[in-house]
């Protein structure tokens, strides 16, 4: 059934010449952009870029951190086909030979480049970032970056330069005078001149790293964020019905000199308000430093004349919490660490149609066509292979050593949003997130365990209209949860509860609800698109 509709809906896009692709990710970007609603951000570059694109308001990773989402989303596979659940694994070795979308489109006769951040470095990428499988050129990885954690942060309260998380710089003081997206950017730009010579068509997957933590970024965006404007959300504490394996806490925060010197109580006295309104405000301000840098990056492309030719898909590869639920960071199975933006133009599609025809589906404002349905981060590769006319089938259950996909194009969505009409859709996303024990913990580290560490999955589903989550009991060894050891649950009503700061899971009038969504979620992904689901 699912994959007979998907292959129904699947409208193959094409133009007479190949189109380029570029993709840029920005590490733990959260929807704090004004295209999105967000009225504390300023985005000027990446709200013009959304005025000719397709924006995705239900946008869900896989899982809240950063080698797992980013390995699920560069091959189409979920974390439990990959067992990647940390750092310390990579699937070709490990798991199976899965090709990569950067491969897919390098077998096609495409150009691939990887600039900054795009896997997670390290062993989870074989520490080659999958090279030379993905990549048609070595990838780049700034100079300035083994400066990230040196101690060059001072406030007025520090005689002596700090390892802190809040680090606002002055970038001609700093190593080589310059900061690591800004080498990125240098890098980004270099390829696409000489792409603009090329004849053959090109993948730049362009990986920020700001605002990922730390804070280190110019000075001069502070301007734009008086502190006046942040104030920290509320409710400002955990929910007492809600168990403590679904608590981050936050550890990577902790290690940061300008937070240990909060002597916090570990682990649940939090971060003073007043103290908490400047991580805010840093927030921002790194994410509007990354949005100068993208414009500049798109007017590059602008001044070449390949915009015309070049898909672009900006994303991350998570959220992150800002003080919901009196947590910070990603590491959880809440909206705010899985949400990501996802902003897609495609010329010939929603770059030059959107003049012609602004009365979109969804709703619509200016050029921006705004789209509700739910789309995961597992839906970039077939996307793209579609766009690129070299479209990839839905994985069977006996998959391991075919190119195939665990997501679906997303272009028959965009093409439904622009003619006006209703589309057959998934219903729910799926992610995961895993916990060494029930209570919080600094030794094994709650918020990245190891897999051998592994006692517990929670396994989540979203719908538009109610977030499930289910705590089960794992077994690190045969990588299996165990669905009649349910340690917690958790479920959320969107109609008066967008904050999920209320658990129903345990109210009575919510029992048949919630049986129904924890089938769904056993069930799995491959169920999701069905006529039959209104939730």
């Amino acid at each position: 059934m699912f994959v007979t509709l998907w292959f129904i809906n699947l409208i193959v896009w094409c133009t007479a010449q190949k189109q380029n692709f570029l993709l840029i990710i920005v590490d733990d970007l959260r929807t704090a952009l004004g295209c999105y609603g967000d009225a504390k951000a300023y985005t000027p570059n990446i709200d013009r870029l959304a005025t000719g694109a397709a924006i995705f308001s239900q946008a869900f990773a896989q899982q809240a951190l950063c080698a797992p989402s980013r390995n699920s989303f560069l091959t189409s596979r979920r974390p439990d086909t990959l067992h990647l659940y940390d750092f310390y694994s990579y699937w070709r070795k490990d798991i199976g030979n899965f090709t990569t979308l950067p491969q897919h489109l390098k077998n096609n006769g495409y150009i691939t480049k990887s600039v900054g951040k795009v896997f997670h470095p390290g062993i989870s990428s074989n520490n080659s970032d999958d090279s030379p499988y993905s990549w048609s050129e070595t990838p780049f990885h700034p100079f300035t970056e083994r400066y990230k954690d040196a101690p060059i942060c001072q406030t007025n309260m520090q005689i002596l330069p700090a390892q802190n998380l809040l680090c606002p710089v002055k970038v001609s003081s700093m190593p080589n005078k310059t900061l690591p997206d800004i080498e990125i950017l240098r890098e980004a730009k270099t390829f696409l001149s000489n792409q603009a010579r090329n004849s053959s068509p090109f993948f730049l997957a362009v990986g920020f790293q700001k605002p990922h933590i730390p804070f280190k970024y110019p000075k001069k965006y502070l301007k734009n964020h008086p502190l006046h404007k942040f104030e920290v959300p509320e409710p400002y504490k955990w929910s007492k019905n809600v168990s403590s394996i679904a608590y981050n806490p936050w550890n990577d925060l902790r290690k940061r000199e300008d937070i240990a010197a909060l002597n916090l109580k570990f682990p649940w006295e939090k971060i003073p308000k007043s103290f908490a309104r400047l991580i805010i405000q840093s927030y921002y301000a790194s994410v509007t430093y990354i949005d100068d840098l993208i414009g500049t990056l798109i007017n590059h492309l602008e001044r070449l004349s390949i915009r015309g030719d070049t898909t672009i898909i900006l994303m991350s590869d998570h959220g992150w919490s800002l003080g919901e639920h009196a947590v910070w960071a990603k590491y959880s199975n809440y909206d705010v660490a899985l949400k990501v933006p996802l902003i897609v133009s495609i010329p010939g599609l929603t770059y030059e149609k959107l003049k012609e025809n602004t009365s979109v589906n969804n709703s619509s404002k200016g050029n921006q066509i705004f789209i509700d349905s739910i789309v995961e981060l597992v839906d970039i590769f077939p996307t793209i292979a579609d766009l690129a006319n070299i479209s990839i089938p839905i994985c069977s259950s006996e998959s391991m050593q075919i190119t195939c996909s665990e997501g679906i194009t997303f272009i028959p969505l965009i093409r439904a949003a622009l003619k006006d009409e209703p589309i057959l859709w998934k219903k729910a996303a799926f992610a995961q997130y895993p916990r060494p024990s029930i209570e919080p913990s600094i030794h094994p580290n709650s918020d990245e365990p190891r897999l051998k560490e592994i006692k517990a999955m929670g396994y989540t589903l979203r719908t538009n209209k109610y977030r499930y989550i289910a705590w089960l009991s794992f077994n690190p060894e045969t990588m299996s949860p165990n669905w009649n050891n349910i340690i917690a649950e958790e479920l959320y009503d969107y109609s008066y509860d967008k904050g999920e700061n209320q658990n129903v899971a345990f109210l009575e009038e919510y029992a048949k609800l919630k049986e129904k969504l924890k089938i769904l979620l056993q069930h799995g992904w491959r169920n999701i698109l069905s006529a039959k689901s209104n939730f």
